[in-house]
């Protein structure tokens, strides 16, 4: 079993930064894959950011690549997600979530673990 706690979320203008944190407990974080994803109310979860155990094997959506970055601290067992040139549409609810397979996914449907979530609200 894997809790997951995000924080670093908040109001920020349009063109700043955020990082978000993701912390785990529980054993065999150094293993999971982990993963980034945000939800607006009334849509679906959407894929942004997932990494292997290693961060050898990172992927994006199209829609925050090169400027969106996940990393992770097998040491600390946290993620983050490094938010720069952020736009209004990055509005939404953030979540980390870790999957134990080795394979990468960008399906909210293969991570067994879930957060909280945590606020994001850029402004123009």
């Amino acid at each position: 079993q894997v809790q997951l706690v995000e924080s670093g979320g908040g109001l920020v203008q349009a063109g700043g930064s955020l990082r978000l944190s993701c912390a785990a407990s529980g054993r065999g974080f150094s293993s999971y894959t982990m993963g980034w994803f945000r939800q607006v109310l009334g849509k679906e979860r959407e894929f942004v950011a997932t990494s292997n155990w290693s961060g050898n094997r990172r992927y994006y959506a199209d829609s925050v690549k090169g400027r969106f970055t996940i990393s992770r601290d097998n040491a600390k067992n946290t993620v983050y997600l490094q938010m720069n040139s952020l736009k209004p549409e990055d509005t939404a609810v953030y979540f980390c979530a870790a999957d134990h397979n080795i394979a990468v996914f960008t399906s909210p449907v293969e991570y067994d673990y879930w957060g909280q979530g945590t606020q994001v609200t850029v402004s123009s």
